[in-house]
């Protein structure tokens, strides 16, 4: 049996008793973040949105085994959200398509969520009507046959384990208007417990044959926002989630295939939530060292390299720097990587990196 099969679906039930030291927590952590963000800067605050949507996107791809490309990304959310970036590349359908989504979901946090809605996500997360080789029903609710059942497997051929079963197809107009309708309406809950059950609940209804798990996650950022009562997000459910992912999908599965208590479930929510607030800590550390190399930038002489390297190093290079590998980004000779670096060393904004290893690494000053 799985929950949405018990006579009670979807009746949740829970201890808020169990839960309210944690939730009050969770509240405390909320407010003060949203307040210290609310002193900086209107571009420092720009800057910790752009990191952590961008963050965002990748991480809750990520869950899905899907890797995106972080200057795609985040070229993608600058231009949507008219923010200016150095370096701003093209980014590719599949790129905008989640973007556009997440957008959605959390600029417009307060718009009713609909069928429409909900399956232009959908199309936004598969543009070509496809998910990887597979063709794919896109902007409708799946239409499985009975023999043809909607489940979560996992295993090699002949040795699959089904986690979870989906509701039958014809059950889907049905089910997702009952969840649409609460989800609109109902205003009595905690609002960060209502984000906890409608990622649940949307996860467990199924609606779609690929893409449930971002949509859910799109859904619960939505109401996050409605419980911030702002749509500039400076902390990141996704990318917390990818953390504990395996955690994640143990909490679900235990919790379709059991009792419409779901205190378990929404314990694990509220601690995931506790340690992305906490996790924000990094994102602001990130923002302010910016600010101040990018005001060393302005205050002195930088070549194109170095501004083209230092902007990449301050939104997430990948890996160790290296002369080598600056040499190859920027177009240069190995030479002229090596004055640039020396330069950037003298100014106090690059520095050795003590571990050493085969060849120099370097990495900013904190």
């Amino acid at each position: 049996m799985y929950i949405h099969q018990l006579k009670q679906w979807p009746n949740f039930t829970w201890d808020a008793p169990d839960l309210a030291l944690l939730l009050s927590e969770v509240h405390l952590k909320q407010g003060k973040l949203l307040g210290q963000m609310e002193k900086l800067g209107f571009d420092l605050q720009n800057e910790a949105v752009l990191q952590t949507l961008t963050k965002d996107v990748i991480k809750t791809s990520e869950i899905e085994g899907e890797k995106l490309d972080n200057d795609q990304v985040r070229s993608s959310i600058a231009r949507r959200l008219g923010i200016e970036i150095g370096g701003s590349i093209p980014s590719d359908r599949d790129v905008d398509g989640i973007v556009e989504m997440m957008l959605d979901a959390t600029q417009n946090y307060n718009v009713e969520l609909t069928a429409d809605r909900l399956f232009e996500w959908h199309s936004s997360l598969f543009p070509a009507g496809r998910s990887g080789m597979v063709k794919i029903v896109v902007g409708r609710w799946r239409e499985n046959e009975k023999n043809d059942l909607m489940q979560v497997i996992s295993g090699a051929m002949g040795k699959e384990k089904v986690h979870y079963q989906a509701p039958d197809s014809v059950l889907l107009a049905n089910e997702m208007q009952q969840f649409m309708d609460w989800f609109n309406h109902e205003m009595s809950l905690d609002p960060i417990i209502k984000a906890g059950i409608a990622h649940l609940w949307f996860l467990t209804i199924h609606p779609f044959d690929d893409g449930n798990g971002r949509i859910s996650r799109a859904i619960a950022d939505m109401q996050l926002a409605r419980a911030d009562q702002t749509a500039r997000r400076f902390y990141s459910m996704s990318a917390q989630i990818r953390l504990e992912r395996k955690k994640y999908y143990d909490i679900l599965e235990k919790t379709q295939s059991g009792n419409l208590d779901i205190t378990l479930w929404l314990s694990w929510f509220l601690n995931c939530l506790n340690s992305a607030i906490d996790a924000t800590a990094i994102t602001l550390n990130s923002v302010m060292l910016k600010s101040k190399i990018l005001g060393k930038v302005e205050a002195d002489t930088f070549n194109e390299r170095q501004k083209l390297m230092l902007g990449k190093f301050l939104d997430g290079f990948d890996g160790k720097l290296t002369s080598s590998k600056w040499a190859k980004i920027a177009k240069c000779s190995q030479d002229t990587a090596a004055r640039d670096i020396q330069d950037l060393v003298n100014k106090g904004i690059l520095v050795k990196d003590s571990a050493g290893g085969r060849s120099t690494n370097y990495l900013l000053v904190d």
